[in-house]
């Protein structure tokens, strides 16, 4: 019997979303000989960020970020790289001058995909709009931020209404080592909970000055199809600042139980950051979403006292984004549960990025493929980058879960003695791409088999 007679007989991975994440999950299972039905509503329907009939639309940028292993985005590209990622050949391929970074020709990066996409023998791209879960079968939903709402409704049914979110409201992450304790404390309000916060104070100057910074700073605007979002539960911090000059002071810069010990008063107000991962290497700043430019996030948020050297894991924003809460409704194995024949990746299963998406296209497309076989699905180690944004999906606290960016935060830390942080760094990624390797050659042994065609 031929080959392709086999490969008839063999069940359909139905994958959802022809975006980085449902491609890169597409091309992995057809790299281990899984027929794929890859469904794309473009041309039918567009959503209102998209314009082009490729598949793969880089939307907002042409930027992959960061290139080097300083850069925990430059490792986990490299983990994709090695792991023969579609995405990062056609980066690699369509790679235009950035500096340390990578960038890309948006327009040759997408029609690069989409013609392997569609000469793909094992792949059939169905141009359709897909309004519900299919009934049957394996299937992969990478819809991405801005799903439909038909299909919303019924993703939403499955996972629990509280567990979709349509709009992310971000506030800033610190790393840790970035925080000054000369002038910072750890406490919590009124002693209760343990010493949980980091605390930064103000004093009414100093407060004034932050409130009118925040008012005569630049802002991103809300594009047409987000201009609707009510703001009451995700109130950005500059438009707090523009309903009075107490608002903060009363809101979540609120010092009330909260003394210095240093003096033994409460300050005129104090900006609290709550521990964001188990590492305890990141901090969010409580209550501060925002929809500032990043460079005046930067500038701004560096003139509260204890956090002028503040190094920025994430910045902060307002946007729409259909996500899912992952702690709740995903196993590290990007399954849902109770439901292990559906698999999410993308954005909407809880990362921020284009790399992160692809990423987790990448795993979901090689998880299904093996759950359809019936064999075991051995996870990347989490000292990859790979394995570290999958522990941020299942391990986060699902009461504030929010999508994250890769960072070396999410990394377990190095043992031992301690190092410069670029020399900590660049051990962390020397160790994840050794991991790595001894992972792919057990789980990816196809790739020294047949060339990227």
């Amino acid at each position: 019997m031929s080959e392709n007679v086999l490969h008839k007989q063999q069940p359909s991975l139905t994958i959802i979303g022809g975006g980085l994440a449902g491609c890169e999950a597409a091309w992995q299972a057809a790299l281990k000989g899984t027929p794929v039905t890859l469904y794309e509503m473009k041309p039918v329907r567009f959503s209102p960020a998209h314009h082009s009939e490729n598949l793969a639309e880089l939307v907002c940028s042409n930027s992959l970020r960061g290139a080097g292993m300083n850069n925990a985005v430059g490792c986990l590209k490299e983990e994709l790289r090695r792991c023969r990622s579609l995405f990062m050949t056609a980066a690699d391929a369509t790679a235009v001058p950035a500096g340390g970074a990578l960038a890309v020709d948006r327009e040759a990066f997408s029609t690069y995909i989409t013609e392997k996409i569609q000469s793909h023998p094992l792949i059939t791209l169905r141009r359709e709009e897909v309004k519900a879960l299919p009934e049957q079968g394996t299937v992969i939903v990478a819809s991405g931020p801005l799903t439909s709402e038909d299909l919303s409704q019924d993703i939403a049914r499955l996972t629990g209404s509280g567990h979709l979110y349509f709009y992310d409201a971000i506030a800033p992450i610190i790393e840790a080592d970035s925080i000054d304790f000369d002038k910072a404390w750890r406490a919590s309000r009124y002693g209760k909970g343990g010493d949980d916060y980091v605390n930064c104070p103000m004093d009414k100057e100093q407060y004034e000055t932050f409130v009118r910074a925040l008012k005569e700073a630049d802002k991103v605007p809300a594009r047409d199809f987000e201009k609707m979002l009510h703001f009451e539960g995700c109130m950005p911090i500059e438009e707090m600042a523009e309903r009075g000059e107490m608002t903060l002071a009363f809101g979540p810069m609120k010092p009330v139980g909260l003394p210095d010990p240093r003096t033994g008063r409460e300050p005129f107000a104090v900006v609290q950051l709550r521990q964001d991962d188990r590492h305890a290497s990141l901090y969010n700043i409580v209550g501060f979403q925002t929809k500032l430019t990043y460079p005046e996030q930067r500038r701004i948020f560096r003139t509260i006292p204890g956090l002028e050297q503040a190094r920025f894991a994430r910045l902060g924003s307002v946007h729409r984004n259909t996500f899912i809460n992952a702690p709740t409704c995903l196993q590290k194995t990007l399954q849902v549960r109770n439901h292990p024949r559906l698999f999410f990746a993308g954005q909407i299963s809880g990362v921020e990025g284009y790399v992160e998406s692809a990423a987790m296209g990448f795993l979901a497309g090689l998880f299904a493929t093996l759950w359809m076989r019936e064999e075991e699905i051995p996870l990347p180690p989490q000292t990859t980058a790979l394995g570290a944004l999958l522990s941020h999906l299942a391990d986060s606290s699902p009461e504030d879960f929010q999508p994250m960016n890769v960072n070396y935060g999410l990394f377990p830390p190095l043992e031992g003695r301690k190092m410069k942080r670029a020399d900590r760094r660049l051990a962390m990624a020397e160790r994840a791409l050794h991991d790595l390797d001894n992972w792919r050659s057990g789980v990816l042994p196809h790739l020294d088999e047949s060339p990227l065609t």
